[in-house]
């Protein structure tokens, strides 16, 4: 019996909410088995490829974390190859961090990795059957929703 009221805005809140949580514990625990990055380094890589270079600050700002962890982060992402920093254009206290390709190769392998548990495998025609399935007539009754389960 579930415990919420799906049909108030609290209910549906909460059966989101929990969803949302369920969800990125899968997302997380299905990472790319060659990536060794913490998910914060992931963080940020995706950020960069988001949004585009971003000083220290902004990427801490973004993340809600205080600019010394950050800077940490961006150290480890840097020793490593995954970004570089390069003086900022105008404000000589500042440094810029961009995404390099193997930082750039590390998100995208990553989503892609995600992407394929998320969505369906395309059905692929046995050998022996034809490649497409049989007409069948239009069915009159209207198409039942499916649930998601995690």
């Amino acid at each position: 019996m579930p415990t919420t009221d799906l049909r108030t805005d609290a209910g549906l809140a909460s059966e989101l909410r929990a969803g949302v949580m369920r969800l990125r514990r899968r997302l997380v625990s299905e990472r790319h088995p060659d990536n060794d990055l913490s998910i914060p380094q992931m963080v940020v890589l995706g950020l960069l490829v988001r949004m585009g270079d971003q000083t220290v600050g902004e990427l801490a700002r973004a993340e809600r974390v205080q600019p010394p962890s950050m800077t940490r982060t961006v150290n480890c992402l840097e020793g490593d190859g995954y970004v570089a920093r390069r003086p900022h254009e105008t404000d000589g206290r500042q440094v810029v961090v961009a995404i390099t390709d193997a930082g750039r190769a590390a998100v995208l392998a990553d989503r892609q990795r995600r992407d394929d548990l998320a969505l369906p495998a395309p059905r692929r025609a046995h050998p022996g059957r034809a490649r497409h399935p049989p007409r069948r007539s239009p069915d009159p009754r209207p198409a039942r929703r499916r649930r998601l389960t995690t």
